[in-house]
């Protein structure tokens, strides 16, 4: 069963091929501008990896990137815009370190695509395809091996990581959250995973808050199997193994398990799960939530190699998370606002302090955006008709901002965008052409996405 590529359609493109070259030589860095052969013009060079910030369940734009003062009460909400550090570009006001960070990052203000149910958006602005019932909202069946791929599985296909590490990690899945706070393992959502890519292709999942060592069991060793004893028994597994037929076939299997193995600590990646390395003044920048150490724990997965971190926000917070029926601007103002944007800052900064502003882009954005009018419960219902997605770092042309909304934040006015457009973008970045084609099961194939590259924020 051909679940990858043809060999006469395998993307080993020259920039892959220096890319495995770097690896092989233990090269973790590359310069920052090329000039093209024979032409002396100066070339963007692709970044190596993308951290994914989604937003699970919808963030309102009208209250976060795309204030609108003028319009009427019931659209424009409590919220103050506040000037930024590039002129005439506002955000709110609950999002003051962002606000001095402008610069660095670029809004796109009317991304749109006519479809406001959850699940179906999920799957849309994850793998860039639709559901086969997109009007269905809510529908929470498991993902399938005949799902198109998520963004993160795509890049994991086609932008090897390095030796021994995952290609996509996901901090934690995306999925429905139990009343513990935690993913439950039967409640993963569709579109999160490899679909049929296969296996291999999976996001390398982290479900435990990293916060704490402990509550990352996919990885941690436990108390009583020191290092010595957990090199006995892979050794014992490697002999057993050598003399069963059974695994013949499981390379699945193989790769994940050695990538655990990798994850547990060697003196290579240096227990990369483990935030005690980091200085407190890190960790506090970051904040000490779980959503600020989720990010810093991607930084650290993205500096070693790992090419696609997908943070999936839907527990993260004491509130309802972003699907603000009720009681929106009081979750805005309290928590949500203030967690995004102390996070987001602090990976801007961190990034940009350890020399990989330019290697790694940053994205953030929903399934959809939420309503103009303000209902009954001070909340804001679905709304696909329009949003906002941050991009930074990795090439992105800071302080840009590129799509106009109408007056009231409800439909495009100007230079409107597709979901589908900002993952050609990423992959565009990341030196994949969109245009890439994988193939399924039945041989047939795919383009990688069918969005258009947004030259304007490059």
């Amino acid at each position: 069963m051909n679940i990858g590529l043809p060999l006469d359609q395998l993307p080993f493109s020259r920039r892959q091929c220096l890319q495995w070259g770097g690896l092989m030589a233990g090269a973790t860095a590359w310069p920052r501008v090329g000039i093209a052969a024979g032409t002396g013009e100066r070339v963007r060079r692709p970044a190596r990896a993308c951290i994914l910030v989604y937003l699970l369940g919808g963030p309102p734009h009208l209250d976060m990137f795309d204030l609108k003062p003028n319009a009427p009460s019931e659209v424009r909400g409590p919220f103050s815009p506040i000037a930024t550090n590039v002129p005439d570009l506002q955000i709110c006001e609950h999002l003051p370190r962002l606000a001095t960070r402008a610069d660095r990052f670029a809004l796109l203000r009317a991304v749109s695509h006519p479809n406001a149910n959850h699940t179906p958006m999920i799957y849309y602005t994850l793998t860039g395809r639709h559901v086969d019932q997109p009007e269905i909202d809510n529908d929470i069946s498991p993902p399938r091996r005949t799902d198109f791929p998520n963004v993160g599985s795509i890049i994991s296909r086609l932008s090897p990581p390095r030796p021994g590490l995952p290609g996509y990690i996901a901090l934690p899945e995306c999925g429905i959250r139990s009343n513990e706070g935690n993913i439950r393992a039967a409640d993963p959502l569709r579109g999160g995973r490899g679909g049929f890519l296969g296996a291999t292709c999976d996001p390398f999942i982290l479900n435990g808050d990293p916060r704490s060592a402990k509550s990352l069991p996919e990885i941690i060793l436990p108390d009583e199997v020191d290092r010595l004893r957990f090199d006995r028994r892979l050794a014992l597994l490697s002999a057993i193994n050598a003399r069963s037929p059974s695994n013949l076939g499981s390379r699945g299997f193989d790769l994940l398990h050695q990538t655990a193995v990798q994850l547990t600590g060697t003196p290579r990646d240096e227990r990369l799960y483990s935030l005690d390395r980091e200085s407190e003044a890190t960790r506090e920048k970051f904040g000490r939530h779980r959503f600020g150490q989720s990010l810093l724990l991607a930084r650290r997965f993205v500096e070693a190699g790992v090419p696609f971190v997908g943070i999936y926000f839907n527990h993260m917070s004491r509130c309802d998370g972003w699907d603000t029926h009720g009681k929106n601007f009081e979750g805005c103002q309290q928590e949500l606002l203030p967690l995004v944007d102390q996070g987001l800052s602090a990976l801007i900064d961190d990034l940009t302090e350890r020399g990989l502003f330019e290697d790694v882009i940053v994205t953030c954005y929903g399934e959809f955006g939420r309503t103009p009018k303000i209902n009954k419960d001070a909340g804001r219902d679905h709304w696909g008709e329009c949003s906002t997605t941050f991009l930074a770092g990795g090439g992105i042309k800071g302080g840009s901002v590129y799509g106009e909304s109408d007056a009231l934040g409800a439909y495009p006015k100007a230079n409107k965008v597709d979901p589908i457009d900002v993952h050609a973008t990423i992959f565009d970045r990341l030196g994949l052409d969109p245009h890439m084609t994988i193939h399924d099961p039945l041989s047939r194939p795919h383009a990688i996405s069918n969005g258009r590259v947004i030259e304007a924020i490059l």
